[in-house]
């Protein structure tokens, strides 16, 4: 099944990101109007390890008052992210389960998506072409 996300330039170094019903804009800080590209994929990991750890703790019928913080390096040569740290605080979590709540927190899609990275694919289409042209 494939899904389709679709982002517009908003002008300057901002650009809204279309997604089913949602609008997420992301920007860079002089401007700030949005988290950059960068904080929204750290966010998105961030979100997706409190995703399964608020559905484990709900299963076994435990107390939330879950947050994630995250914390991340920037790398060169190329520049992208080297490093995430997750920090998650489970107020409820006995420690009897820690175990099997950390094997399901490191499962989630975008943790599984970044140790087995995805193929992407490039097309381009420009002023003038009839069909869009892949890289």
């Amino acid at each position: 099944m494939s899904e389709n996300i679709e982002v517009l330039w908003q002008g300057g170094d901002s650009f809204d990101i279309d997604i089913r019903d949602h609008v997420v804009r992301t920007d860079q800080p002089r401007l700030d109007s949005g988290p950059t590209p960068v904080e929204l994929f750290v966010g998105a990991l961030a979100s997706c390890v409190a995703l399964y750890a608020v559905r484990y703790l709900r299963r076994r019928q435990l107390p939330s008052g879950l947050s994630v913080t995250a914390r991340y390096e920037m790398a060169d040569n190329p520049q992208r992210v080297g490093r995430i740290d997750l920090e998650v605080h489970a107020p409820g979590l006995p420690p009897g389960l820690r175990r099997s709540f950390e094997a399901v927190i490191e499962h989630c899609t975008v943790h599984n998506s970044l140790r087995q990275p995805a193929e992407v694919g490039f097309t381009i289409l420009a002023s003038g072409d009839q069909e869009a042209v892949p890289v």
